[in-house]
């Protein structure tokens, strides 16, 4: 099967081929692959920063949506021909920037009518993992107010959107030329994080918890929070507790279910996704090269013809 990926950890992306995955265990589907998410997670595992759980030559990519083509004995909620997406990590076989992709039943998620292929596949990972650092992280109360610093991306955006929906009061913080986007995320307020002031502005509106989606800067959004707060950041870089806050780093984990849900909000409107940019599967290096370079709050998929 076709495929694109790396011969070893810090190499170039290229083009690939693999034996197609075998007979799928009790527990497992393969699917057909319409469409890859590219995401800078994937330029991690490339180097080597994310065990994937195989070695290379390996193909990348943890996040796809398409068609099952095969089903375990065991499976009793998809069938042959089912439209699905999936997240899933660590790898049973090769990544998903290949024809055929290998998941755990549980990882996977009926795709709605609604939702096409290339929007549903670059949704799973930031969409899990804006999920996880509300609900599971910070523990998000209807109510609230959150903080949501460098909402401008695919997943920040994301974070608005779900906490709003969740009931919280969002303070966003992006670029002015984005303001307008957040705020019709969900946001009732965007601040400039050009601002050198924007921490003390946010802790004045008495920020109950925070997600930081910016590298580098988890312990800049700390200072925002109320004392005995809560902070998670999905930049790996928690900073150390203080005034009672113990931050928390957040890593997507596979949910199929969870997945479902968000599917369903992403169908009905609630939750945004804009696919930016699709590249064909011989193209992946420059996809990834484009994530890269920077994708200003809109996704980047491989499609496959």
């Amino acid at each position: 099967m076709r495929a694109a990926g790396i011969d070893r950890f810090g190499g170039d992306i290229r083009a690939l081929d693999f034996d197609a995955p075998a007979s799928p265990g009790p527990d497992e589907v393969v699917v057909a692959v319409r469409a890859a998410g590219v995401g800078n997670w994937d330029d991690i595992a490339r180097t080597g920063g994310w065990d994937l759980g195989t070695q290379p030559p390996m193909a990348l990519g943890v996040e796809a949506a398409g068609v099952v083509a095969e089903v375990g004995g065991a499976v009793r909620d998809f069938a042959v021909g089912d439209g699905v997406a999936v997240h899933s990590a660590p790898l049973r076989a090769q990544g998903a920037w290949a024809e055929r992709f290998l998941a755990g039943a549980a990882e996977v998620a009926a795709l709605p009518d609604e939702v096409d292929f290339a929007t549903a596949a670059a949704f799973a990972v930031p969409a899990l993992t804006a999920d996880q650092a509300l609900r599971d992280a910070v523990e998000l109360e209807d109510g609230q107010t959150l903080l949501v610093h460098g909402a401008g991306g695919v997943t920040g955006r994301l974070l608005v959107a779900l906490g709003a929906n969740y009931g919280a009061r969002v303070i966003a913080t992006g670029s002015p030329s984005g303001a307008e986007a957040l705020t019709a995320a969900g946001a009732a307020q965007v601040l400039s994080y050009s601002d050198p002031s924007w921490p003390e502005t946010a802790r004045e509106l008495g920020i109950d918890c925070a997600v930081n989606a910016v590298p580098g800067q988890a312990a800049l959004a700390l200072t925002a929070v109320r004392d005995g707060g809560h902070l998670a950041t999905i930049t790996s870089d928690p900073p150390a507790p203080a005034r009672g806050i113990s931050p928390t780093e957040v890593y997507v984990a596979p949910d199929g279910p969870r997945l479902a849900t968000l599917l369903r909000l992403l169908a009905a409107g609630t939750l945004p996704l804009d696919v930016g940019a699709r590249f064909s599967l011989s193209d992946a290096a420059e996809a990834l090269a484009q994530v890269r370079r920077g994708t200003h709050g809109s996704a980047v998929v491989l499609t496959f013809e």
